[in-house]
């Protein structure tokens, strides 16, 4: 088996995933990691007893999961515990709540029930994009390096699926008349951070995952999820760096040869993955001038996807509330176009309320809650001065949770609270312009127009992560680094990662 030395730029998924087939592959893995924990924005914090996933609470398509620990000869189920969430949300617009579940006859009978007529074009929905899931999932799995990809059998076998020239709202608006049920079916475009009015038709997929696979919450929150994979990195050999930031790559005739840490260190290797936020990468630890497609100045006119206001709540309460809530602003549309054409705070903001205090009992002491409140706000290309709004914003997304999720009194019972704006997300989570969802996912920044798994500008260097293909959200996070370990195995003709 090689010993060949891999250094991995980041501990988020994409990065620890990548480093635990690599390393289950006889690589020497080291990551490098400049926070002192491991998730990157999938990771966690404890105070005074309340534990919050910082990023991501959704996990959908687990077998995923489960194909990369066994890749590597593990089970997934000697790591994590994982449990079903049944149903998978409250979708709570002014006047109804939908609670969706994976059994379809359910969720056909309450789409009926509140939305009459309405239950077939779900039905139709479901077995349309099934098709559309089965045509997709082959170009998204694999790579593309080359515009020579495009002319591959599944390549142009998906390609009257993509509902190219179609928005995902309109692809929505041929199974549901009732605007609510549509917003229903789109909402999910706030993972990429973009509008549904804008997001390409071909994610409607994203509603389809979460329905046919269900949604899951490992015992511990998702930030288990990287943590687990740091474990079988280690089990294999491999070290994990904390504390440990990367200043700059060490570069030889476009080529990558090692890395210069913070503290000023500087160590060789042979290949270099990076997980960091790519434009954050890209204009910090790459010397200005070496890059030409990603300069600096090009990496400001790409478009970037929204930003997130982040409220953790520890509450001296319990609420009956389910795992995940989400509350439609009221005009959805306008609040949507806020966000991401005026750029400016929404006086409604449509809010995300995680409560998983009510599935997990290790997250909070008993009769007590851990809240997660998320409300989409502009990235800092909007120049908002969250120092001056920050506490006022803060205060109308409360007021909003209070009022339409019937939290009467929430702040009363606050016993800790954390918030990130998106000026933190940038200055102390490193995330480019605080645009938390990475590079948009619109036409001319997908496959082959998104950064390559295999970095075209430099040699010895790969990509993992939501700035690479096929994009974010973790299930394709996860698929990244399954394509960027082939990518690497096969230029050593090594063996693939087993899908």
């Amino acid at each position: 088996m090689t010993r060949k030395k891999v250094f991995v730029i980041g501990a988020g998924p994409g990065g620890m995933a990548a480093a635990m087939l690599l390393s289950g592959k006889g690589y020497q893995v080291e990551v490098f990691e400049k926070q002192s924990y491991i998730g990157g924005r999938t990771s966690s914090f404890t105070k005074d007893g309340y534990t919050f996933d910082r990023g991501p609470t959704f996990l959908s398509m687990p077998y995923i999961l489960e194909e990369l620990f066994d890749s590597v000869g593990r089970r997934m189920s000697d790591y994590l515990s994982m449990i079903e969430i049944d149903p998978m949300y409250e979708l709570k617009f002014d006047d109804v709540s939908l609670f969706p579940s994976r059994d379809q006859s359910v969720t056909k009978a309450l789409i009926d029930q509140s939305f009459p007529g309405e239950g077939e074009g779900y039905l139709q929905f479901m077995k349309e994009t099934e098709k559309k899931m089965n045509a997709l999932l082959p170009v998204l799995q694999n790579r593309h390096s080359s515009l020579l990809d495009y002319a591959r059998w599944r390549t142009i076998k998906a390609v009257p699926e993509l509902s190219l020239g179609s928005s995902l709202y309109q692809v929505l608006s041929k199974y549901f008349k009732d605007e609510r049920l549509k917003l229903a079916f789109t909402f999910q475009s706030k993972y990429l951070g973009m509008s549904p009015w804008e997001c390409p038709g071909a994610f409607s997929i994203l509603s389809y995952m979460e329905h046919k696979y269900g949604i899951f919450h490992p015992v511990g929150g998702l930030n288990q999820i990287p943590k687990a994979m740091a474990k079988v990195v280690e089990e294999f050999g491999g070290t994990i760096h904390l504390g440990e930031g990367v200043e700059k790559l060490i570069t030889k005739n476009k080529k990558v040869i090692g890395i210069e840490l913070s503290n000023g260190e500087r160590l060789d290797c042979d290949e270099v993955i990076i997980n960091a936020d790519f434009a954050q990468a890209m204009t910090t630890i790459v010397e200005e001038g070496v890059l030409k497609t990603y300069s600096r100045k090009k990496l400001e006119k790409k478009n970037y996807s929204c930003s997130t206001f982040m409220i953790y709540a520890g509450v001296k309460d319990t609420f009956k509330l389910p795992h995940h809530t989400i509350l439609f602003s009221s005009d959805y549309k306008k609040n949507v176009e806020e966000i991401t054409h005026s750029k400016i705070l929404s006086g409604d903001p449509s809010i995300y309320i995680q409560n998983a205090s009510v599935t997990d009992a290790t997250l909070a002491a008993e009769g007590k809650s851990a809240m997660y409140l998320l409300a989409p706000v502009p990235n800092n290309f909007s120049l908002i001065d969250w120092d001056r709004n920050k506490n006022d914003f803060k205060e109308l997304v409360y007021e909003q949770v209070e009022k339409k999720a019937g939290f009467s009194g929430l702040r009363d019972h606050l016993e800790i609270e954390e918030v990130i704006t998106p000026l933190d997300w940038e200055l102390n989570h490193h995330v480019y312009k605080g645009a938390t969802f990475n590079l948009a996912h619109n036409l001319g920044q997908m496959m082959y127009f998104r950064p390559h798994n295999r970095f075209q500008e430099l040699g010895n260097c790969w990509l993992v992560g939501g700035g690479t293909h096929p994009g974010s959200g973790l299930p394709t996070i996860f698929e990244s680094a399954r394509i960027t370990a082939n990518l690497l195995l096969d230029s050593e003709k090594g063996v693939k990662i087993s899908r």
